[in-house]
This record gives C-alpha cells, structure tokens and sequence, in this order.
C-alpha cells in the first residue's frame, strides 16, 4: 500500500491536480463573499469546499503514511499541515469568525510553486539583514520623535503631542503621504525653520533607509537563485556522471565480449 501511495503522489499528474484545486477552492471562498451568489449556490459552494477540504486531508495523510519522518523534516510539509489544521477547526458559535481564514488555503500554492518556494527563500534568508535596517530605523525614530516632541507638541498637540503620536506622524511623513501640504508647511507657518528637521529626516528614512530594505532583499534573491540553479548543475553533473559510468561499464563488456572471441 505504501509503495502504492508513493507511486501516486510522486505522479507528475498529482500535484498539478492538488494545485488546480487549490486555486477551484480560492474561487469557491471568493464566490461566497456575494450575497447574490451565496444565495443561489451557496449550498453547492459549501459542499465544494467541503470536498477539496477532504482531498487536502487525504493527501496530507497519504504523505505522512509514505514518508511520516521525512514529512516533518520538510518545512513546506509543516506549513500545508498547519493551513489544513486551520481549516479542520469548527466554525461554529464563538469560532466562527475563523472561517475567514479558510482563505489561507490560498498560501498552499506558495509551497506547491517552485518560483514562489525561492522567493519566499529569499524574503526569509533576507530577514537577518532586515533586522538590522530595523534597529537603524527605530533608532532614527526615536531620536526625530524626540525632537519633535520637544519643539511641536505645543503648537500641534494632535501631531506631536507625545512621543508615539509624534512617531506616527513621521511614520506618515516618511511614507511621503501628504507629509508637505498636510503636516510639514502647517508646521513651518509657524515654525519657519522646521524644514531643517523633515528634510533630512526623509532623506534618511524615505531615500535611504528603506532603500537599504530594498538592497539586502535584492541580494538574497539572487543568492536564492544562484543556490537553486547551482544545486540544478550539481543534479547534471551528477547524473551525467552517472550516464559515462554506466557508458563505459558497457564499453568494458563490449571489449571482454571481443577478446572472449
């Protein structure tokens, strides 16, 4: 039975039909936030999803049946087993606001996809770097929310007023969402000289903090990549290799055959 199941799931057939389901099943769960729709098919929407739900839990244990060790050892394994848990939990009386979160069955195309697999690689293997250009950033923010705190919060209580209201209102100015006409000109009609503290507070956040953000994430996705086409010309080299072994194991046989005569 088990070599039976691996035969299945190792079908090239098999994942392409797990991967059209679960893209049938983001449909279904669209579908059902229309009143009109529901109201004509809901039934048949929630007998749908019902059925893919049990095609999810049936290949999930069809592969801790072929491979139960092996299953734990592969992240991806434990994601698609957390997102169908999720789905498995009732939705009922004081839980039934998690039947929203049926829509995470979406994020299953994530490990069943290999080019989003690399870049959900290279977001991961970026975060180190992230965490620093966070520290950097909180430290910006800490130190411009107390200035501003200590020079506005007189004048503009609702902006500056304290130190977290002035650390969303730099949060806002740093996004560049309405930050001259909205906040900063207001500010300087009465504080003429307070471009000196935005401009270069933007310039260090909006221009080249975040950018930092950009860089590192860039450079994991092409250290993903370079790992994934390296591990591709090892898989060659491997097999090619494998192919002049058996190649010339056959000219061996050839040339004893030859001297046999």
């Amino acid at each position: 039975m088990r070599a039976r199941l691996a035969r299945l799931i190792q079908h090239p057939w098999f994942d392409r039909t797990i991967l059209t389901l679960i893209v049938i099943n983001a449909i279904c769960l669209a579908l059902e936030t229309d009143a009109s729709v529901m109201e004509r098919y809901g039934p048949l929407l929630h007998a749908l999803d019902k059925a893919i739900l049990a095609v999810f839990v049936l290949e999930i244990g069809a592969r801790l049946i072929v491979d139960f060790r092996g299953f734990w050892r592969d992240p991806w394994r434990i994601f698609d087993f957390c997102i169908v848990a999720i789905a498995l939990i009732p939705a009922t009386g004081s839980l039934s606001a998690l039947r929203a979160f049926r829509i995470l069955r979406v994020l299953r195309l994530v490990s069943s996809v290999p080019a989003m697999r690399r870049v959900v690689g290279g977001l991961l293997s970026a975060l180190p770097g992230m965490g620093s250009i966070v520290l950097l950033l909180g430290l910006v923010f800490f130190v411009f929310s107390v200035i501003s705190t200590k020079l506005f919060a007189q004048a503009f209580p609702d902006w500056f007023g304290s130190l977290s209201a002035s650390a969303y209102t730099l949060f806002q100015i740093m996004t560049l969402e309405s930050w001259s006409m909205g906040i900063v000109r207001p500010v300087m009609e009465v504080y003429p000289y307070a471009w000196m503290l935005f401009v270069p507070f933007i310039i260090m956040t909006a221009f080249t903090v975040l950018n930092l953000f950009i860089g590192v994430i860039v450079d994991a996705m092409q250290s993903e990549h370079e790992a994934a086409a390296r591990a591709e010309r090892d898989a060659m080299m491997s097999e090619n290799e494998l192919i002049l072994q058996e190649i010339r194991a056959l000219r061996a046989e050839v040339q004893e055959m030859r001297a046999g005569r």
